[in-house]
């Protein structure tokens, strides 16, 4: 039978889901599958890694979901090429249907992948997902692309209409799936890793949290302070459009959040090169960064002697998650108290973090070092013991997570904010003096 393949990947929902509501319009019968990538996995040194299992339960979701609609995904592990030569020779392919990924290794894998179905005369159909606005749909009149966000968002503002967060009905048309018997998917052993056991936090939002959310996002002390939704998003187990919708709704500061995210996806599409490592500023390559490593070590434990530091670390190694006002506090403190290069963080958060996203992540982190697009200037350097006075004054989070905070056995700071300051600001100096 001819079937068409709905290739699942950062989009693990079957609620209002661009491509799937294409396959099944299609008429011919979906396949659903999805692929523990090989070429990601493999790379992962920990292998108690929390984002494969939220990957693995939400798919383990999906799947009870499609077999009571007698169908199942099909669970691979391994190279995606070699998956798709299976297929092929399984099935009488129509097509391939699957939502666009905007990242470096994605957009490689997407290329080769469509080049093996075209030698085979298959269609490979991509659709816009997990972005309301994508690639060059949000340009200046000159057609290039915004790298200054205030402007952006004001254009994203404009060009938004009901059409835009129109949710596709894809409910309506379970009929569509291939009908099958029940097939079973690889354990987490399978596939080489382990439960980590840590709480994820739910794909959902109240009006309340939404409406509070100005006064109470800088706050990290309180747990419904964010959504927390940023794994969910990371990973498509929940709708942008529907949470966009809500935003729009309730709190217009949210929906600044959604089109930051935006903004840094449309970045990295039209700047490739800072996801490979690149300031997007070229003359921040020529601070002369210290780059010790006993230094390193002791940021990465939460072990500096600044309280609101140590507690932004040891809540990420502890549960994969960092409020957004604390991350901007430690990032800070890493590329301007210690001059370590804003790399060797962003490598370290893409470890750590549950809701790790490419672009995000690397604009964060050269937002922090004043070496990005739209960044700080280099000049403002965040004291830690300011922000945790403004953020978090009754020191609730800092007890939560540094408990020994007042006693011996907790360390000095490791280097005095005054000093440190004066030296980031020289260095910076030197590197865009050399510039000139």
């Amino acid at each position: 039978m001819r079937v068409s393949i709905m290739w699942f990947r950062r989009d693990l929902r079957l609620h209002d889901n661009a491509a799937l509501h294409h396959a099944l319009k299609s008429g011919t019968p979906v396949v659903p599958i999805f692929i523990f990538d090989r070429r990601i996995l493999d790379q992962l040194e920990e292998k108690q890694d929390a984002r494969v299992e939220f990957i693995h339960q939400a798919i383990a979701s999906m799947q009870s979901q499609l077999l009571e609609l007698n169908s199942g995904l099909e669970v691979f592990y391994g190279y995606p090429a070699e998956v798709f030569g299976q297929l092929i020779s399984r099935y009488e392919l129509a097509a391939v249907y699957a939502n666009h990924d905007y990242e470096p290794y994605a957009r490689q894998r997407d290329e080769n992948i469509a080049g093996i179905l075209q030698s085979k005369n298959i269609a490979f159909h991509t659709f816009k997902d997990q972005v309301v606005f994508e690639k060059s749909e949000i340009i200046k009149d000159d057609g290039r692309p915004y790298t200054v966000f205030t402007p952006y968002s004001k254009r994203w503002k404009a060009c938004l209409n009901p059409e835009s967060l129109q949710p596709y009905a894809t409910k309506d048309l379970f009929d569509g799936f291939y009908r099958r018997a029940p097939t079973g998917m690889p354990s987490l052993e399978d596939i080489g890793f382990r439960k980590k056991g840590i709480d994820f936090p739910q794909p959902f939002v109240a009006d309340m949290q939404l409406e509070q959310y100005r006064e109470t996002r800088d706050i990290p002390s309180l747990p419904q302070g964010t959504s927390r939704l940023g794994v969910h998003l990371r990973f498509g187990t929940l709708s942008i459009r529907d949470l966009a919708a809500r935003a729009l709704r309730h709190s217009d500061t949210y929906l600044n959040e959604l089109i930051w995210r935006e903004f840094y996806q449309m970045i990295l599409w039209h700047f490739p090169q800072v996801g490979k490592g690149a300031s997007f500023r070229p003359e921040y390559d020529l601070v002369k960064w210290r780059n010790n490593e006993e230094e390193f070590a002791r940021w990465c434990a939460g072990a500096t002697g600044y309280p609101i530091v140590d507690a932004g670390m040891r809540e990420l190694n502890a549960t994969g998650f960092m409020h957004n006002r604390v991350r901007m506090i430690v990032a800070s403190f890493l590329t301007k108290h210690l001059l370590i290069d804003w790399r060797w963080g962003e490598a370290w958060f893409a470890q750590k973090l549950l809701d790790y996203e490419l672009a995000s992540n690397n604009g964060g982190w050269q937002w922090a070092s004043g070496s990005g697009c739209d960044a700080a200037p280099y000049f403002r350097v965040f004291n830690p013991w300011l922000q945790a006075e403004k953020f978090d004054p009754d020191l609730t989070y800092v007890k939560q997570w540094v408990p020994e905070w007042q006693d011996q056995t907790y360390p000095p700071p490791m280097v005095d904010h005054g000093m440190a300051r004066k030296r980031a600001l020289e260095a910076y100096g030197d590197a865009l003096k050399r510039k000139h």
